[in-house]
């Protein structure tokens, strides 16, 4: 039976003390490593009635993404560093000072040859997954926002061929890159998910926090907020635009109408059902859209604000991960 998003319903949900930033899943397994703010990355099995989950230590600051690498989980923070941890004794495997600022996001290439991190210098950078060995770095963001404020580069996404990376930062810039090459294809602009107030607070939020390729690589979904009232809180409308990227022209556009928040975390189905959105502002969202209807098929309100999800391979069951929190979401009868 096809996983239904109709049927969305919550399992469990399980408390924490930390913020819980990012999750990779081992294939065929409810095992999942998560990076949270006290700095670890912890192993947890899920299919536990209580859980005691390892914990792997070696970074200062906040651990905001992990991804598996072979026999190694790959972890990246605020420190600047990327960490090669044994999945099983914990051990660092290997440690490289990788940004001169905060690391927004780790990604691996579908063949798991290729880590793709972004930072706040502005400046993404491709990685041997194996050696750990710079392979190049893409730079095309701006290093300041229009109105003189550092910038932030908070997402990444690898086409399913593994040829394309987009990259987009604070103030709704997108580039996409071609992978071999680091050459600069196409570049988008999403103006709405970013806001400026240039009276009470002279400042700004938003930006793209999430980006996904379409199954065969010909759209790109771009996730954020709209605009702003009050920049001192996430108080927009969640907002997703996607393009047809080649073309350079947006062919959908789901602007909320329920849940505020940014967009932090974007799925296609692989069979082009829909399109999974989640994040949050205090409290968090799911949704789900209909890209041929063009229209939210389903949405709820999450356990928390969402950070990061993981599926299993039917796509019936759904690990949620946000502030001090996770949560298993099931959409089968």
């Amino acid at each position: 039976m096809a996983a239904d998003p109709n049927k969305l319903k919550k399992i469990t949900e399980i408390g924490r003390s930390e913020i819980l930033f990012s999750a990779a899943r081992v294939p065929d397994s409810t095992r999942v490593y998560v990076g949270a703010s006290d700095f670890k990355v912890y192993d947890f099995d899920l299919s536990q009635d209580k859980l005691e989950p390892k914990s792997f230590a070696g970074h200062d600051s906040y651990v905001t993404g992990v991804v598996l690498a072979g026999q190694n989980v790959v972890s990246c923070s605020y420190d600047g560093k990327l960490i090669w941890f044994n999945r099983e004794s914990g051990e660092i495997v290997r440690k490289v000072d990788a940004h001169d600022k905060w690391i927004r996001g780790l990604r691996i290439s579908p063949d798991a040859t290729m880590l793709v991190s972004v930072a706040d210098d502005m400046v993404c950078k491709l990685w041997d997954a194996e050696s750990g060995k710079l392979l190049r770095e893409l730079r095309g963001h701006e290093q300041r926002t229009p109105n003189h404020f550092p910038s932030m580069l908070y997402t990444s996404a690898i086409s399913p061929d593994g040829k394309y990376i987009a990259t987009a930062d604070k103030v709704g810039h997108v580039v996409v890159w071609e992978a071999a090459t680091g050459d600069e294809v196409t570049t988008l602009e999403t103006p709405t998910m970013y806001t400026w107030d240039p009276k009470a607070r002279i400042h700004s939020i938003g930006g793209v926090r999430s980006l996904a390729f379409s199954p065969d690589g010909s759209l790109l979904a771009v996730g954020g907020m709209g605009q702003v009232g009050n920049i001192d809180h996430l108080g927009a409308l969640a907002r997703v635009e996607i393009f047809d990227w080649r073309k350079g022209e947006q062919t959908h556009e789901f602007p909320g109408d329920e849940h505020k928040g940014l967009v932090e975390y974007l799925r296609f189905h692989p069979d082009g059902d829909w399109l999974l959105a989640a994040g949050g502002d205090n409290s968090g969202f799911i949704k789900f859209f209909d890209l041929e209807k063009k229209k939210i098929i389903h949405q709820d309100k999450a356990a928390m604000h969402v950070h990061d999800l993981v599926l299993n391979e039917a796509l019936d069951t759904i690990y949620a991960f946000g502030h001090t929190k996770m949560a298993i979401y099931e959409l089968k009868a």
